[in-house]
């Protein structure tokens, strides 16, 4: 499956060597949007970038952050269509959300970190990335009152992993039916992230 490479992000860590193709920029004082060329030539994509904008679960992530940056990217159909063939389940909203996280030293500002909110079974948990070869992998995901044994599993796993529940991703403290409903939106997350921010890939 192709994925997509967007310009709306160039800058983020955890895409550094990404390359895109923007078709037009427009900015205010509290934000920016970019419409990036997608596989689908006569496609666009929003991405509206707003400072400041996260909740406590996704601060608490990021405890070194002074500044947060909300990324809204419209998901294209035909990206969909290839997520939830691929992952074998729905994705949840069109609209994606995620965060990035800054720091500035000596007036420079860094990002150190993305993450995104995943509800499921009745939880709510955050999902934070880091990259390799350009592709977005999760670095951990925390989630309040479920247990530690199983939230690591997930650790490492990118969209070329295949982190099923019942294969890789086991229970472990928790109910059965809340594990396969988690994992399933774990993994629907990450082969959103890998449409929207990865490089160009094919599998």
């Amino acid at each position: 499956m192709k994925k997509i490479t967007f310009l709306a992000i160039i800058s983020l860590a955890f895409v550094v060597g990404l390359t895109g193709a923007c078709s037009s920029t427009t900015e205010t004082t509290t934000t920016k949007t970019n419409q990036a060329t997608t596989n689908n030539p006569g496609a666009t994509n929003t991405t509206t970038k707003t400072e400041e904008d996260a909740p406590a679960s996704v601060k608490a992530a990021f405890p070194d952050a002074q500044t947060f940056t909300k990324l809204h990217k419209d998901i294209p159909k035909e990206a969909i269509a290839d997520i939830e063939k691929d992952s074998g389940a729905k994705v949840p909203d069109t609209d994606h959300h995620s965060y990035l996280a800054f720091t500035t030293k000596d007036g420079k500002r860094t990002q150190i970190g993305a993450a995104t909110i995943v509800k499921a079974g009745g939880k709510e948990l955050v999902v934070v990335y880091d990259s390799k070869d350009g592709s977005p992998v999760i670095k951990e995901v925390r989630g309040e009152g479920l247990s530690t044994d199983f939230l690591k599993q997930f650790a490492g796993k990118g969209h070329d992993d295949k982190f099923t529940f019942g294969s890789v991703i086991k229970a472990n403290g928790l109910d059965e039916p809340t594990a396969k409903t988690i994992t399933s939106a774990i993994v629907v997350d990450v082969f959103t992230m890998q449409a929207l921010y990865g490089a160009e890939h094919n599998h």
